[in-house]
């Protein structure tokens, strides 16, 4: 079992490692600020035509970097036991940009996402999911209920992470299907994060995590 866990633990570390640096490398595509970079070159009615687009948009990319890394450092076993108080400020400081930046951003800017309703649907209940369970996680350590803490960050995180899976399902579709761009949105709003969700509660369930 334990090697099982330790063969779990090095394959999630060398996936979360692969991909942050390509979301980082993604992230350093909008710097410095501008208004036709990258993804926002196709969406240049919203940039436009939405005063609150561009901005909201910014603080949503920059914010996501800092909610992958400080979220990852909380499912590590030796910095909870040996430094709880970094456990606890990195805890605080994922749960405030998530809470105050990333998901009301990502709730805005998926109000105007490609692939029509069916896109836009899945990226506000992402969004509403994403704040629901971290300001869940949030109430539940400041009440000591820590079993219960750690299942909302691990759902928490799940969802936080569907930035980097959404990107890995586009590259398989792409890859394997061809299908249209507009198809490839209405999937992977989806497949980003809905399966992400569902692991993390067979974790939960197994008592693996």
């Amino acid at each position: 079992m334990k090697k099982s866990i330790s063969y779990l633990s090095v394959a999630w570390l060398l996936f979360f490692g692969y991909f942050f640096v390509l979301m980082l490398q993604i992230t350093l595509r909008y710097l410095p600020f501008g208004t036709e970079v990258a993804f926002l070159q196709i969406k240049q009615t919203e940039v436009t035509g939405i005063r609150a687009y561009l901005p909201v948009f910014y603080i949503h990319v920059y914010s996501a970097i800092f909610v992958l890394l400080a979220g990852f450092t909380q499912f590590n076993p030796k910095i909870l036991s040996k430094y709880p108080e970094i456990h606890r400020l990195l805890g605080y400081l994922y749960a405030g940009v998530v809470l105050i930046l990333a998901a009301p951003s990502g709730i805005f800017i998926g109000c105007f996402a490609n692939g029509g309703l069916m896109a836009k649907t899945s990226f506000i209940i992402l969004g509403v999911l994403w704040f629901w369970f971290t300001f869940k996680a949030v109430q539940l350590i400041i009440n000591r209920k820590i079993k219960a803490h750690k299942k909302m960050m691990y759902r928490s995180f799940a969802l936080a992470i569907s930035a980097i899976t959404l990107r890995l399902w586009k590259v398989i579709l792409v890859y394997l299907f061809h299908p249209a761009p507009m198809d490839v949105y209405q999937i992977i709003a989806w497949l980003g994060w809905i399966p992400n969700l569902l692991i993390a509660e067979w974790l939960i369930k197994r008592k693996i995590i």
